[in-house]
């Protein structure tokens, strides 16, 4: 610590170079936060997926239904606690540009085998009083203004024609991970209503009651539904959302490919600043070794010198990335969450400090290898 404002002046002799350098960094951290973010909200399902559920659905496609009669026997398999329906409803709240998922459930099951959705009971009790009453997530209610008893019109693109639906209740998630932009209403109101599908629903959660009996229900129920012609396919909810996911693309190779290329360019600018840095004062540094400070100490100096200029950077794009995101989701309802979590911060500040590190190595050895003599000779 003794020797840090001698670092600290050193920083200030080149005040430009610095603060450019601090700035490159601080960049590509802002824009690593963006992309854990980004990775977060696309595979927010995948996070808070329960190990103890099993989705089910058609085997030749997502978008293909199954029976609603299919409830009751999925009961009667062993080791199934309790199955729920969900259906997509698709549809558009004033303009195409407001997107958030609509879900038509099963009002009686729903809110035992997804627990993690956080409803005052008076809210839930309106909700089910209200065969137009709707449930909409805390993320949604504030981005659209929406209270308690409003109620609002949507279109419908699926199902045609126009639904009024009346806010009951406001859900919050357990964490911040979970998906608050929801909404849910009734399934019988939809197939009363509904011209063509009677009797059909998206698809099934069936929550096990053992985890340990995952695959062994899993093949079950797509045994007891072989061979009959609505055929299913049922995984894990972990799984089923990680392969939603993938359907926009493997978000997790994207983010580390842009990465390394961050971290490479980092690499390059920190090292060549070092390395200026470490020309400019080759005088002084022969100077410090005459009066006695070691190799060690000069190696610790010029590292400690590139590692405070990275930390720097790094908090400070990493902050900003932070603020950032606390303005909630900027697609518009496309990602489930945005946010970035203590773990990502913390990890980008070890990149930061790996940068730091590895673009100082090289100059703080030249340093520590200098040679008195050859010092002097440039005084």
């Amino acid at each position: 610590m003794r020797f840090l404002p001698f670092v600290l002046r050193n920083l200030k002799r080149k005040k430009t170079r610095t603060i450019l350098t601090i700035g490159s960094i601080a960049v590509a951290l802002f824009l690593f936060g963006l992309l854990v973010a980004i990775e977060n909200g696309l595979n927010a399902g995948v996070d808070v997926a329960g190990a103890d559920r099993l989705v089910v659905r058609n085997r030749i496609s997502l978008i293909q239904p199954l029976p609603l009669a299919y409830q009751e026997r999925l009961r009667q398999i062993p080791h199934v606690a309790e199955a729920t329906h969900a259906t997509w409803f698709g549809g558009i709240y004033q303009d195409e540009r407001n997107f958030f998922p609509q879900f038509v459930i099963d009002t009686e099951t729903y809110r035992e085998v997804f627990s993690e959705f956080a409803i005052p009971d008076d809210q839930w009790r309106a909700f089910l009083a209200d065969r137009e009453g709707a449930v909409v997530g805390r993320a949604s209610a504030e981005r659209f203004g929406w209270e308690i008893g409003d109620r609002i019109p949507l279109r419908g693109t699926i199902f045609q024609g126009s639904w009024e639906l009346n806010i009951r209740a406001i859900y919050q998630g357990a964490n911040g991970e979970a998906d608050e932009t929801q909404l849910w209403f009734h399934y019988d109101y939809l197939d009363e209503s509904r011209r063509w599908g009677k009797g059909l629903v998206g698809w099934y959660t069936v929550k096990v009651d053992d985890p340990d009996h995952a695959v062994e229900v899993a093949a079950a129920i797509d045994e007891r539904f072989s061979n009959s012609a609505w055929e299913t396919s049922t995984e894990t909810e972990k799984a089923f959302a990680a392969g939603f996911a993938k359907q926009i693309g493997n978000i997790r190779l994207i983010v580390l490919s842009i990465g390394a290329v961050v971290l490479f360019t980092l690499l390059l600018v920190t090292g060549s600043a070092m390395s200026t840095a470490v020309r400019e004062r080759v005088p002084e540094l022969g100077v410090l070794k005459t009066l006695g400070f070691g190799d060690g100490a000069v190696l610790g100096l010029v590292l400690v010198e590139s590692v405070l200029i990275a930390l720097v950077g790094g908090a400070l794009g990493i902050g900003l990335a932070k603020l950032f995101t606390m303005g909630g989701d900027p697609t518009g309802g496309m990602l489930a969450s945005f946010h970035i979590g203590p773990d990502s911060m913390a990890l980008g500040l070890v990149l930061a400090l790996a940068v730091g590190v590895l673009a100082g190595l090289i100059p703080a050895i030249t340093a520590m290898r200098l040679r008195i003599v050859d010092a002097l000779r440039r005084v």
